[in-house]
């Protein structure tokens, strides 16, 4: 069986892009892992349905269109000493986005480009931890790359 949990799962950003948008140009980055990560969202490609009527048969036909890659939440406990959010909060402010490796408890590795489009402060009540969340729209490249997926060996 190779299911796994969530548990041991890290989050890395560079602000550098690869030279080659496959493994081993992402793997040539130099990363920084963002601490306190609590959560990661969904992500992955996703193909826009298109339909298609004609009146004579009545019968609705179905068609991928075009696709995108997701734009993923994070939740983190706030650390503003921590040199991964820093670069992320950084790159709220940009239009370029930055690289991002993913690195799964079984060894499995998840590298792309994205956009980071917020990062908010939530403080919560009285007996929470500071938290934040932020939205990575990830891109892909003139080639239509945008997750690569390096599986452990």
């Amino acid at each position: 069986m190779s299911v796994n949990t969530a548990a041991g799962t890290k989050y890395y950003v560079s602000a550098n892009a690869p030279g080659t948008y496959d493994g081993t140009g992402y793997a040539a980055l130099t990363w920084t892992q963002v601490g306190e990560i609590t959560s990661i969202g969904e992500y992955g490609r996703e193909f826009t349905e298109v339909t298609h009527q004609p009146l004579a048969s009545r019968a609705q036909q179905k068609l991928k269109g075009g696709y995108q890659e997701g734009t993923m939440p994070l939740g983190l406990a706030l650390d503003t000493d921590d040199a991964g959010q820093i670069i992320m909060r950084a790159a709220v402010n940009s239009d370029t986005a930055i690289s991002h490796k993913i690195v799964h408890q079984n060894g499995d590795v998840d590298y792309f480009r994205g956009l980071v489009y917020s990062f908010k402060k939530n403080p919560g009540d009285l007996n929470n931890v500071v938290s934040a969340t932020t939205n990575i729209g990830i891109t892909t490249n003139a080639a239509g790359v945008g997750i690569v997926e390096v599986l452990a060996a």
